[in-house]
């Protein structure tokens, strides 16, 4: 497998598709094997959420709780990294409707042995804090150029955060900005300005986010979009690209973007191999 930044850069490749928290449709969230049938079904990155636990060690849960995942109220940093290996979780995306599963918290460290040269990940850190240890442990089992560390970029603040703990990284670096509003032109100066290698983009209507996608990936800067359902932006969501994805995932496409995070995956490759 490629180099990240390399396969992003890359001009002759296709849109790539992000796992949402793996492919969880048959297996948990966050889990190994949500992971693995990402990997299975070609799937280009699955992006994952991480957390320490209270001995200090990063796993995956997405929740403050682990109500939603395995019924258990209680936040999980209260729970050391063996007694999470042991809480076992809910089938798909959880509650109380869906199955218990034989499978359990997984850590990061058992992530990254399980995707190493197989597939990128993309690490959502519910705290920043997490940066330097994620960073190290990729640098430690061999994967900082097979994972991405991300952070908002849109004030002057979040700005000089990333000048502090970016800067002389060798684990690539996505900038998260908003073209909202009519301020994209900022948000764009400093995404390029960070040295991001992509730009996850919230937008406000879609010619805001063409103007801006022209602008960045002419730095050299590909554009990823989220049509997750509760993260979206004016309105392309994945329950609309399920009905009508030149709609969607097309007008996307056509306005520049060329990384999408799905929680339909599946559907997704269907439709660019379609197009193609």
């Amino acid at each position: 497998m490629s180099d990240y930044v390399d396969f992003i850069s890359g001009s002759d490749r296709d849109c790539a598709i992000v796992a949402h928290r793996g492919a969880w449709h048959g297996a948990p969230e966050n889990s190994i094997p949500a992971i693995e049938a990402a990997i299975e079904n070609g799937y280009e990155i699955v992006e994952i959420d991480v957390r320490r636990s209270a001995d200090g060690q990063l796993f995956l849960l997405h929740d403050d709780t682990l109500e939603r995942m395995a019924g258990i109220a209680r936040m999980p940093e209260e729970f050391t990294l063996a007694e999470l290996g042991a809480i076992t979780l809910r089938n798909a995306d959880g509650g109380t409707g869906a199955a218990m599963t034989a499978y359990t918290v997984p850590s990061l460290a058992q992530v990254f042995e399980t995707t190493r040269g197989r597939i990128f990940i993309d690490l959502d850190l519910k705290d920043l804090s997490l940066f330097e240890d994620a960073a190290a442990l990729a640098r430690q089992m061999g994967v900082s150029r097979q994972v991405d560390l991300k952070a908002d970029v849109d004030t002057e603040a979040e700005m000089r955060w990333v000048r502090a703990h970016i800067e002389g990284s060798d684990v690539p670096f996505m900038a998260k900005a908003r073209f909202l509003n009519g301020q994209g032109d900022e948000s764009a100066r400093n995404v390029i300005a960070s040295g991001a290698f992509m730009c996850e983009a919230k937008f406000s209507d879609l010619t805001a986010l063409a103007e801006q996608a022209e602008r960045l990936n002419s730095a050299g800067i590909p554009v990823w979009v989220n049509t997750l359902d509760p993260v979206n932006s004016a309105g392309f969501r994945d329950s609309e690209a399920l009905r009508h994805p030149d709609g969607i995932w097309g007008k996307l496409i056509a306005a520049g973007v060329s990384i999408i995070q799905t929680d339909e995956p599946k559907a997704l490759q269907a439709y660019l191999r379609g197009a193609s």
